[in-house]
């Protein structure tokens, strides 16, 4: 019988936690179309505000799940939006290392205050044992969804023939 309340359990975290990927991609292209951006160029941005140094482009292909060409494209956009800033590699000329541009990013961060806000209440009540299982199952998810993508991106799609 345990094994059942378990099993039930868990059908309803992939259950809800599906739910929630739905809700955050239909928020981040909200916020993306509020701020006239595409919803790729506004999770780059976010991830690089993540990062504590600039990254290449190769980085950011890895970090964003792009190919090389499209993390190029991507960069460019946000370079002519002034969005993000080029400058050489003072360790190696050959690679060109992209950061956030301060002003119009504050723009970017100035409209997450409000859903931010929104986001930190719904985890008042929960204790801090609580937060730190949230901020686990958040880390471990992130990581399947990375390999499945890299899986999914590498693998044919249905009716090609090969069954991978």
């Amino acid at each position: 019988m345990p094994n059942e309340a378990r099993e039930r359990l868990i059908q309803q975290v992939v259950a809800e936690s599906r739910r929630h990927y739905a809700a955050y991609t239909l928020f981040n292209q909200a916020l993306a179309d509020h701020l006239g951006l595409h919803p790729t160029d506004l999770q780059c941005l976010s991830l690089l505000s993540l990062e504590p140094e600039p990254l290449t482009t190769g980085e950011i292909a890895k970090l964003t799940g792009l190919t090389s060409g499209s993390a190029t494209r991507l960069v460019d956009r946000l370079d002519r939006a002034g969005l993000v800033v080029r400058r050489g590699d003072p360790a190696d000329r050959r690679k060109t290392l992209v950061s956030l541009a301060p002003k119009p990013v504050s723009e970017v961060d100035d409209a997450w205050d409000t859903p931010g806000a929104a986001f930190v209440s719904a985890l008042d009540g929960f204790t801090d044992e609580q937060l730190s299982v949230i901020g686990d199952y958040l880390r471990r998810v992130s990581a399947v969804g990375t390999e499945q993508a890299a899986r999914l991106a590498s693998a044919p799609g249905p009716g090609t023939g090969d069954s991978r």
